[in-house]
């Protein structure tokens, strides 16, 4: 459990790491003994040539190569095992992170859907799972063994030694100038492909929109633009980093005939044997491969840490909520005192020092123009927009003492445009959770939505996407608004909700308001209409995010209508004073 609200995203990710320690420490030694198996074909050829074809011996050849076939066996199968080990710890910390990640991206797209580091969020997870199943993570840990073979070669002769050195930093300066060289591009690159993503998603989502306005064409032309960049930065990264690794690989092979041809000069000379010779170029090809290796992999290994640093970015910028003491269910009585609520991302308050108190078994319709505010209070008394100032309390609680998943069961939420989710009728109505029928059914029943599920190909079965498949959009109203009944909430907020209703589907909406007051919940009504406030027994008047009125709702609409009438009297001819 992420109990702690303080620690950082970097701390975060260590703690997830921490469980892996164990494999990666088995894999460690089996690289090492990998790595150590890796002497094998040096030392059978030194053998050969300086031992077997010396004495004629058919006996030591085949001693010699049964040993030589036994170690590269179980140096296979130990390479095996230590990239699936590496696999599985990728694995692991994916499984680690993947609830918080993607908790953490949730709450931050409800605050920010633009945000980067929460659109990136699971393609991140993913890249550092990848990085732990790939070629990367495995040349990166045999990097370190490099200086062992090199100083095999100095032992060989110190010629040969500083060839091998002088090569492994030219290869090692190609491994840096590539990351200098690729990494604006590979970052461009994932920026746009991640552009051309959210612009896919957003015109999936309004697809019939861009269906029935003939906008089809403009709007893949303007993705398209997109695309084309990410590809365009993507190819132009593949073709650096590839010309890279073309270089690296190609001069790690001419340094390994180089050495070949420097270590027969020293046998010229009588100073090395022919064993030796062979022995010396294949140590130096090992000691070369890892660092080849990391810039073949250095697309693989940006990604991660690209990853890594906007996942550190994300769970710091959203710390993992706190363990809360389980609070009783507590009443429906709401007080708002002194509210002012600031949007995320802006700077200006939409509500300001908002007062009203709500009882159980009451209404309270909101009223006012658009931008007035209404919104604003709705996502404020969820919980989803934090106060700036002021307070509001259920039963007496603030609505950060609650857990957020608990607080979001004791509240009902009608937003004023419905979404729903792949799955069937009943699944969106139990908000994804289905545990009793018979709370899905009478949810459906107090929203007048029961019949009209019944009359579906397959009644509450029947399979939705996420734009509602077969429902019309005053369906998909009334499948919203049983899935806010759903579990008797206390707090019923509906934001809009005769937006898309006929007669009827209005009239459904105020039985369902009457039957949650009369089981003493109480309910916030935003609206533009008069049809919506019917069952109101409170109204609010908001003007420019401030309460210009408050009391029952018949005496507000009286004094709006006299305020109305003196207004128009002053206007009149020969009433203007």
């Amino acid at each position: 459990m992420w109990r702690s609200g303080s620690v950082g995203g970097a701390t975060e990710l260590r703690q997830a790491f921490k469980p892996q320690r164990g494999l990666f420490i088995t894999a460690i030694v089996f690289s090492c003994a990998v790595n150590l198996l890796m002497l094998t074909s040096p030392l059978y050829m030194l053998q050969v040539y300086d031992r077997v074809l010396g004495s004629q011996s058919e006996a030591t050849l085949v001693a010699l190569t049964l040993l030589m076939t036994a170690l590269f066996v179980i140096m296979a199968i130990l390479d095996h095992l230590r990239g699936r080990i590496l696999a599985r710890i990728g694995a692991g910390l994916q499984v680690a992170i993947d609830p918080r990640v993607f908790k953490a991206a949730l709450a931050r797209q409800s605050l920010a859907p633009d945000d980067r580091a929460a659109l990136a969020a699971q393609r991140d997870v993913e890249a550092i799972r990848a990085f732990w199943s790939s070629q990367a993570i495995t040349a990166l840990i045999d990097m370190p063994w490099a200086p062992l073979y090199l100083a095999a070669i100095f032992i060989f002769h110190p010629l040969l030694g500083w060839l091998a050195v002088g090569g492994a930093a030219i290869i090692f300066a190609m491994a840096l100038l590539n990351q200098r060289a690729t990494r604006q591009n590979l970052l461009r690159a994932s920026e746009t492909a991640l552009a051309a993503d959210r612009t896919a998603d957003r015109m999936r989502t309004e697809s019939e929109t861009i269906r029935t306005l003939g906008m089809t064409g403009a709007a893949f032309d303007r993705w398209h633009r997109t695309r084309t960049v990410a590809l365009d930065e993507s190819i132009i990264a593949g073709d650096s980093g590839g010309a890279w690794a073309a270089a690296s690989r190609g001069f790690r092979l001419y340094l390994q005939s180089a050495m070949l041809g420097l270590a027969a000069w020293v046998v010229l000379q009588g100073e090395l044997t022919a064993g030796a010779m062979i022995a010396a170029s294949i140590l130096m090809g090992r000691a070369l491969q890892p660092i080849e290796q990391s810039v073949a992999q250095w697309p693989t290994l940006t990604r991660a840490v690209e990853a890594r640093v906007r996942l550190n970015d994300l769970l710091t910028r959203v710390p993992p909520t706190t363990t809360r003491t389980t609070l009783p269910r507590p009443v429906a009585r709401v007080e708002v005192s002194n509210l002012t609520v600031i949007p995320p991302g802006q700077t200006i308050p939409t509500l300001r020092g908002l007062s009203f108190t709500l009882q159980p078994g009451q209404a309270l319709g909101v009223i006012g123009s658009s931008g007035a505010g209404k919104s604003t209070l709705a996502r404020a008394l969820t919980g989803l927009w934090r106060p700036s100032s002021g307070f509001i309390r259920m039963d007496g609680a603030s609505l950060d003492q609650f857990d957020p998943d608990r607080l979001g069961g004791l509240i009902g939420y009608l937003p004023q445009r419905v979404a729903l989710f792949d799955g069937s009728v009943a699944d969106n109505i139990a908000r994804l959770a289905p545990t009793d029928d018979s709370l899905i059914v009478a949810a459906a029943q107090t929203a007048a939505a029961h019949d009209m599920i019944l009359r579906l190909p397959n009644g509450y079965d029947t399979r939705l996407d996420g734009f509602g498949g077969l429902l019309s959009g005053g369906q998909v109203q009334r499948v919203g608004l049983a899935r806010a009944l759903y579990g008797q909430p206390l707090l019923l907020i509906l934001d809009e909700p005769n937006s898309n209703l006929d007669n009827e589907g209005s009239l459904a909406v105020n039985a369902a308001i009457r039957a949650h007051k009369a089981a003493g919940g109480a309910a916030l009504i935003m609206a533009h209409r008069p049809a919506a406030i019917q069952e109101c027994d409170l109204l609010l008047v908001l003007e420019d995010g401030q309460r210009r009125a408050f009391g029952p709702r018949d005496q507000v609409l009286r004094d709006m209508v006299q305020n109305a009438g003196d207004i128009v009297g002053k206007m009149a001819p020969g009433g203007i004073r």
